[in-house]
């Protein structure tokens, strides 16, 4: 159905916000899409009820966006780690009563990793956490965390052996280099990465810490886990960010009807 007085406003550049915006679209909800990158774009559907925003948003130009776009609804699907959008968009919903779902995709489970029971996989709650400790003092270590945070580990570069597999985007590449990676150690590849090839890239470079972000399934995190126990390699897994969400949910059928509800 069409709504002329408003739609969703759908905080993309996840998997699973583009399986939401095909359902949205199907269901010919006006829906507005925003993303940071025309790669990311290309992989939504072209409807005339859904648009798709290039760009980032920071505060000063979010309200002329609900206001241009009619915004009626927030699902924001943004990536765990995306905590700078979704507490923007918390801060504009309550400011404006707009109604507001976290949609995130369900965290594998996790154990506290001891050396009693020899796990090789090590949760830290943050990137300051693991540059703080010695974790990877002369270690092979393959960083698995995108390129937003390769220039911490660029005091490390002399300390260790470092890997960076990023997206193969020129902004990705570009701060890689500036962060001290040479071109051999870096290799640009768009997931999901398959556990035979995980395998390969691990053993090729003869890696002994591989560094990740709890990003679930969808981010590769159960191929990583089973391969670290299988090889006995650490798996270092910086946990999610705490968002105090108003409500969220991981079930699709709840997200479209909590847009049902609204639009």
């Amino acid at each position: 159905m069409v709504n002329s007085s408003g739609g969703i406003w759908l905080i993309g550049g996840t998997t699973e916000s583009v399986t939401l915006a095909n359902a949205i679209a199907s269901r010919g909800m006006p829906c507005t899409v925003t993303v940071t990158t025309t790669v990311a774009k290309s992989l939504y559907p072209q409807t005339p009820n859904l648009r798709v925003q290039v760009g980032r948003l920071d505060t000063n130009g979010l309200e002329q966006f609900l206001e241009k776009h009619g915004i009626v609804a927030i699902l924001d699907a943004s990536h765990p780690y995306a905590v700078e959008i979704s507490q923007i968009a918390i801060s504009a919903a309550c400011a404006r009563h707009i109604p507001y779902l976290r949609f995130e995709r369900q965290q594998l489970s996790s154990q506290v990793s001891s050396e009693l029971d020899n796990s090789p996989i090590i949760y830290l709650n943050s990137f300051q956490d693991l540059i703080a400790g010695n974790y990877l003092h002369q270690q092979r270590v393959l960083l698995t965390i995108g390129y937003k945070h390769l220039p911490l580990f660029r005091g490390w570069q002399d300390q260790s052996t470092l890997y960076a597999r990023i997206l193969p985007s020129v902004t990705a590449i570009d701060v890689a280099i500036a962060s001290g990676f040479s071109p051999d150690r870096i290799i640009a590849l768009r997931p999901p990465v398959p556990a035979d090839l995980e395998k390969a890239l691990w053993h090729h470079w003869d890696i002994s810490v591989v560094v990740t972000k709890a990003s679930g399934v969808a981010g590769g995190e159960d191929i990583k886990r089973a391969l670290a126990t299988e090889l006995g390699i650490s798996l270092i897994i910086i946990t999610r960010p705490v968002v105090d969400y108003p409500q969220q949910t991981s079930n699709v059928s709840v997200a479209l009807e909590f847009c049902d509800r609204y639009v």
